[in-house]
């Protein structure tokens, strides 16, 4: 088991697993949610617990809902570990900026397509942006929902657009603004025009309210 990542909540290993699934080993990642020191114990324990079957829960129920995301095979609420399906394939990221613009918006309609499906099924990922994606065989996967929740309100899906926007802003700025309108039209296809005016409205909200905040800052 390698460790491949380390952030403030969790270490993210990559391991082999057969256990029980397979009859030869294939690459899993295991998450581990880390214990806080400043916390009372018995606080972190539940706080991690909570936080462990949550995600494995909106995983479950994103993959029932047709979005692609990693397997879950096994929670572990002793040891706070989550073990899913590795997804071996290119960081969407690093895809968009070398193919051709064409192909970049319809890759950016179904990234849309995916998010509709997850907020069809109420939940918002958090954590939207290009690197939380991959491609693999042809699909793409949406990863890392470790500030996913269960929140079916448009405030919640505005906030989860507006931070991919904002990421595709600093990512891809030479074409983020065609880049993200083919977002939304993914969307659409999904949720239908209602739903996508709707959060267009709350999306400019909330940037409404940054300028507001900025300002009443520097003054």
């Amino acid at each position: 088991m390698r460790l491949i990542k380390q952030g403030a909540e969790a270490k993210i290993y990559l391991a082999d697993f057969s256990e029980l699934y397979f009859d030869y080993p294939i690459k899993v990642i295991v998450k581990e949610r880390i214990s806080k020191r400043y916390r009372i114990p018995e606080i972190d324990i539940k706080l991690r617990k909570e936080r462990t079957v949550r995600e494995a829960r909106i995983l479950n129920k994103a993959k029932e809902a047709g979005v692609n995301v990693p397997y879950v095979f096994e929670v572990d609420t002793k040891n706070m570990i989550i073990v899913m399906e590795f997804i071996e394939g290119e960081r969407i990221k690093e895809l968009l900026e070398r193919i051709p613009l064409k192909e970049r918006l319809e890759i950016c309609r179904e990234i849309g397509r995916q998010i509709g499906k997850l907020h069809n099924a109420g939940i918002v990922h958090g954590d939207l942006t290009t690197s939380n994606m991959i491609m693999r065989d042809e699909k793409i996967y949406l990863i890392d929902f470790g500030l996913a929740d269960f929140d079916d309100t448009l405030e919640a899906q505005g906030v989860d657009l507006h931070l991919l926007k904002r990421a595709m802003e600093s990512t891809h700025y030479t074409w983020f603004e065609k880049g993200f309108e083919a977002v939304l039209e993914g969307y659409e296809e999904v949720r239908g025009e209602g739903k996508r005016r709707e959060v267009e409205e709350k999306i400019r909200e909330i940037e409404l309210r940054g300028r507001y905040r900025e300002r009443s800052w520097i003054t």
